[in-house]
């Protein structure tokens, strides 16, 4: 008698602080719940951009390794002869994908089916998958808050989308632009100008070094908004600490205004309209939820806030979850949500 086949799924989140793998049973829907068949492995290094967009060979170095350690946990995890495991479908979300993600699209579902056999494949921005997480297929707003900030809505027709434009051109109000924002008012305070922090200045010494050098450190970095990041819960610190920083307060107030301005844009127009927060950034607390919450009220008075029932990760297995069982479906989009199915079939 053949032995049966585990249907498994794989779901990807790459973003600015490095990549993140799930393989998990189909039944367990992405969320953690079902039997809790689900593994993980994570790493810590960005995917690359350069000329061609997001390093498509840069993620499968990364990916392929952990998606077959992986499978291999899946196999012996109950012990005894080791059965079969395979992909049935998998889901990549990727910060940039919309704008960036022309390697990617061109690259993996060959790469991914020669190397996994994998045939039924989601090439996600990270958003959608966030949305996917956070609010599963229904109509509403989603904001995804960490490194970067991207706001998608939905009246599962189509897509809106807001802001993700990458720590240079956007991303407003997202981990990179509170981060640089606090050095700003830190490098003012050591120029002796207006708007600048002292206590910013302190924390960003005690972090980088001496003022002066900071350009020299950060400027060359591949990961530069990563670095910036990082330096988001020193402005948070400033902001509440006993002696509460007034530059430090009113920078996450403005992020808190930027955050608001792009869920609004992405509201669906009819209808109630539900608003989840995902991501690292809202694991600050208070000191951005606090000024967050009061810009979402003033900005979309008729929204209703309901909790993320799950993070990015889990958006990207339950995409890849409903490839296999032919469940409800977000929207399929050319570039913000790419969908092949039975490739090389």
């Amino acid at each position: 008698m053949a032995t049966a086949v585990t249907p498994w799924v794989l779901g990807v989140d790459s973003g600015g602080s490095g990549l993140r793998v799930a393989l998990a049973d189909v039944s367990d829907a992405g969320l953690g719940g079902g039997a809790g068949r689900t593994e993980s492995a994570a790493s810590r290094e960005p995917v690359r951009t350069g000329p061609a967009g997001i390093d498509a060979a840069h993620l499968l170095e990364q990916l392929l390794p952990m998606a077959r350690a992986l499978l291999d946990r899946a196999a012996q995890r109950d012990g005894g002869a080791p059965a079969p495991v395979t992909i049935g479908a998998a889901a990549i979300g990727a910060a940039g994908m919309a704008t960036l993600g022309d390697d990617l699209r061109a690259r993996l579902p060959g790469a991914l089916a020669s190397a996994l056999g994998v045939r039924r494949l989601a090439l996600a921005a990270d958003g959608v998958t966030a949305y996917a997480g956070a609010l599963g297929p229904r109509p509403g707003a989603v904001v995804a808050a960490g490194t970067g900030m991207i706001a998608l809505g939905t009246d599962l027709t189509h897509w809106r989308r807001a802001d993700g434009w990458g720590h240079l051109l956007g991303d407003c109000g997202g981990g990179a632009w509170i981060g640089r924002a606090g050095l700003e008012a830190a490098m003012r305070a050591h120029d002796g100008r207006p708007g600048g922090s002292p206590a910013l200045l302190a924390r960003a010494q005690a972090v980088f070094g001496p003022a002066p050098e900071l350009p020299g450190m950060l400027y060359p970095r591949p990961d530069r908004p990563a670095v910036l990041a990082s330096f988001a819960p020193e402005v948070a610190a400033c902001a509440t600490s006993g002696d509460a920083d007034p530059v430090a307060a009113g920078i996450l107030r403005e992020a808190a205004g930027h955050i608001a301005d792009a869920a609004a844009a992405v509201c669906p127009a009819a209808g109630e309209c539900e608003v989840a927060l995902t991501g690292g950034l809202f694991k600050m607390g208070d000191p951005l939820l606090v000024p967050l919450r009061a810009a979402l009220a003033r900005r979309l008075p008729h929204a209703r806030g309901v909790p993320a029932a799950g993070d990015p990760l889990a958006g990207a297995v339950r995409v890849a979850a409903s490839l296999v069982t032919n469940g409800r479906r977000l929207p399929a989009d050319g570039h913000l949500l790419h969908v092949l199915t039975e490739q090389g079939s």
